[in-house]
């Protein structure tokens, strides 16, 4: 069980990562365009725990006034170990570098895993989940050549994945 700190982007930004996932399952490949959870959606995770800490709604909340932020989605990558993950790369900067260090902070003492401590944490909007690993050269042909993605993520969200759904920020 775990809570999440997710961003969410604009309309512009959301449209063209929806558009990069149809190429993907128009290729045959399982994208999140498949997904049916009415809570799918393009975002980017700044960090996880398996309960916010008491106290820590103070902090999230001025980590969070930093919103909107400005991104640059300007390569493929694959992250996982058995199965993996294709996703577009977030160039990080110093605006969503400090975000993300300051929502791990207030989080910290909920157990966040050591992939979102700010040195080890991977900025991304993940295409597909759960991919097979003979899929991923497959899944990064059918999507190479994409120009960067600029657009903004503008608000913030935490997933439940005991209850399956989110709440606004």
């Amino acid at each position: 069980m775990s809570r999440t700190v997710e961003l969410v982007c604009d309309d512009r930004l959301d449209a063209a990562v929806r558009g990069v996932w149809a190429r993907l399952a128009g290729a045959g490949v399982r994208s999140l365009a498949g997904h049916p959870h009415p809570t799918n959606r393009p975002h980017v995770t700044l960090a996880e725990c398996a309960a916010f800490p008491p106290g820590s709604a103070a902090s999230l909340e001025a980590a969070l006034a930093a919103l909107p932020v400005q991104v640059r989605l300007d390569r493929l990558l694959t992250l996982g170990g058995r199965s993996k993950v294709v996703a577009l790369a977030v160039a990080p900067d110093a605006a969503l570098t400090g975000l993300q260090a300051a929502v791990h902070a207030a989080l910290a003492a909920g157990g966040c895993p050591a992939i979102f401590d700010p040195a080890r944490w991977v900025p991304h909007v993940s295409l597909t989940r759960r991919l097979d690993p003979a899929r991923a050269g497959e899944a990064l042909a059918a999507v190479a050549g994409l120009p960067p993605i600029e657009g903004a993520l503008v608000a913030a969200r935490s997933y439940d994945s005991v209850t399956r759904t989110v709440t606004p920020l």
